[in-house]
């Protein structure tokens, strides 16, 4: 596997979350949770295919690689645009086929800093719309999304029944 992913051994992951970090891909069958937290700008974006029950989540910090092409090739999860497409290849890879593929995204806020200015480089702006443009291209549409604000989130996929959950600012719900 390459850098920035990790399997749940196919579903086992021993009672307790799998959890992708900034730039990682976490992937499983059957039973288990993947969760990441911290979700400001960033995106996180799940793919599940309920006949296999496999799941699949990305922590992408970046819309474009052609920033660092460096970072991209030595980890493609950290970039909207080389991350989603490995995200795709590798569920179908542990059986996931497109036509079934549920894909859900959380994220993409416009965070303030301490001093209260606004996000002028827009990230998770951008995040969203490279994600929304990818997926367009590849027929591929967005089941759900909680997106934008500037609240951070955390958003976890439970691989036995495909619920995909975003909590923030102290409020849980399903999406």
């Amino acid at each position: 596997m390459s850098a920035g992913v990790a399997l749940a051994g196919l579903g086992i992951t021993a009672g307790r979350p799998l959890v992708a970090g900034i730039g990682d891909l976490v992937m499983g069958t059957s039973t288990g949770v993947l969760v990441t937290y911290a979700l400001g700008s960033c995106l996180g974006i799940t793919v599940y295919d309920p006949a296999v029950r496999v799941g699949a989540l990305l922590h992408v910090m970046m819309p474009a690689s052609t920033i660092s092409p460096e970072k991209a090739a030595a980890n493609p999860c950290l970039f909207v645009d080389t991350g989603v497409p490995l995200l795709f290849r590798r569920a179908y890879e542990l059986g996931a086929q497109k036509q079934r593929t549920i894909v859900k995204v959380a994220g993409g806020a416009s965070p303030t800093s301490a001093g209260g200015d606004p996000d002028y480089f827009q990230i998770g702006k951008r995040n969203l719309v490279q994600l929304r443009k990818l997926l367009w291209k590849n027929g591929v549409l967005l089941k759900g999304e909680d997106v934008g604000g500037t609240a951070s989130r955390t958003m976890s996929l439970s691989l036995s029944t495909g619920e995909v959950l975003v909590k923030s600012g102290g409020v849980e719900s399903s999406l």
